[in-house]
């Protein structure tokens, strides 16, 4: 009789991962959703190169702010309904960016996706913790990170050939009916969506409209952790990685050996889909030990190792591809445990409030690395970009071992008091 039952687990829970997972495509799909239409943005409205990058830097700041916030909304009203907001403010963003008539809405689409992409992390992993099977939340998180950069692969793939047949505002068109198409999937599958909160909220229980007082005091109570504090560092530093591979790891490349431009392209698509192929791996990793810090370290060495070695200019012009890949795979490997590491570090139901303040550490730190590695480019230091990526990579393993150290201690002193 056990066999029916495992079948109906694996099926819910194979349901909840590939929704979530599609939101979050779409959610890393409008991250790129203006850059590979600045071509012809830039030559619609005469802008300048510093104020199309103040749309980007618009975006993940609103992101930034709002993510931080979204978590204390997902743990009152629930990640169901959170999700729905998100998904459909994308898709009014894309109809508003489309429709812009000047720069200064080309600036509301901007702040309106960003808002939209803020409840992403703390309503997907609340739904991945709340709903799928503790023995799959290691895949169910390879998963989660690998469908993100097939968001960030699909946006030039699918935006570019559009924007060149028909024009940049179909183009954006195309990616609201995108968004629109996700949530109308989501919307017939919400059942499976629903969290502990969703159903409170439905009832009009909410836990903690009874003791108000009581209740902000605890909403609040997590931000004295060190651990979360350590994990926002941690988010912060690998975003400033990951901005440097995504802003200028390809034209570092060309100026420092000499490649072409279609290798250095190459070479930034291998770093993705290696990345991907490390996330995989990294699930079947993180689903097997409980000290995942360990897994992050090996990955994030590994890659901070060939960020040097490419940095140093030794090596030949086609091996310096193949290490970007291998730059990819390591921080590939470390996803799924980085994310398992957080969920051992939160505390019980302030999973939500947690995410959200830790993951706006990757908005900001995505929104200074063009600034910073821009800058060494301004400089003539080519090389520095790979250097400061894997200096950044070694600082995340660093702060990652501290989060492990710290909630390993406390497991090991609450067995002792128990």
């Amino acid at each position: 009789m056990p066999q029916p039952t495992m079948q109906s687990d694996f099926r819910r829970d194979a349901q909840v991962i590939g929704l979530e997972g599609l939101a979050h495509a779409i959610s890393h799909f409008f991250h790129l959703i203006l850059a590979p239409l600045f071509p012809w943005i830039k030559e619609a409205f005469g802008l300048s190169y510093a104020e199309l990058g103040l749309l980007m830097t618009l975006f993940f700041a609103v992101s930034g702010i709002g993510q931080a916030s979204s978590g204390f909304v997902v743990d009152r009203i629930g990640a169901r309904s959170v999700l729905f907001f998100g998904v459909g403010c994308l898709g009014l963003s894309a109809l508003v960016l489309a429709a812009s008539p000047n720069y200064a809405v080309l600036m509301l689409g901007s702040m309106l996706a960003g808002l939209g992409n803020s409840v992403f992390h703390p309503a997907c992993f609340t739904l991945l913790n709340q709903r799928v099977s503790p023995a799959r939340l290691g895949h169910a998180f390879s998963v989660h990170g690998v469908t993100g950069n097939l968001g960030w692969a699909a946006a030039p793939v699918v935006l570019v050939p559009l924007a060149g047949l028909f024009g940049w505002r179909v183009a954006l068109l195309a990616a609201a009916g995108i968004a629109f198409a996700v949530l109308a999937l989501l919307l017939l599958n919400r059942e499976s969506l629903a969290t502990e909160q969703d159903v409170r909220s439905l009832e009009g229980k909410g836990g903690q409209q009874a003791h108000p007082a009581s209740g902000r005091a605890h909403a609040l109570a997590f931000m004295r952790l060190p651990a979360i504090w350590m994990c926002f560092a941690f988010f912060l530093i690998t975003a400033l990685a990951i901005g440097g591979v995504q802003s200028f790891s390809a034209t570092s490349l060309r100026e420092l050996y000499g490649v072409s431009l279609a290798a250095a392209t190459t070479a930034y698509t291998a770093y993705m889909l290696a990345s991907a192929a490390g996330m995989i791996w990294g699930g079947f990793l993180a689903a097997k030990t409980t000290r995942h810090e360990r897994t992050i370290a090996i990955g994030f060495a590994a890659s901070g190792f060939f960020a040097f070695l490419i940095a140093s200019g030794l090596v030949a012009p086609l091996v310096s591809v193949a290490l970007m890949a291998a730059v990819g795979f390591g921080a590939g490997i470390a996803g799924p445990s980085r994310d398992l590491l957080i969920r051992a570090a939160a505390p019980k139901n302030a999973t939500g409030r947690v995410y959200g303040v830790v993951y706006s550490g990757i908005d900001i730190g995505l929104a200074v690395a063009p600034l910073l590695f821009g800058a060494l480019m301004d400089g003539s230091h080519p090389a520095w970009v790979f250097i400061g990526i894997g200096v950044f990579q070694c600082m995340a393993l660093l702060t990652a071992i501290g989060v492990g150290t710290n909630t390993a201690s406390k497991t090991v002193k609450a067995g002792v008091a128990a």
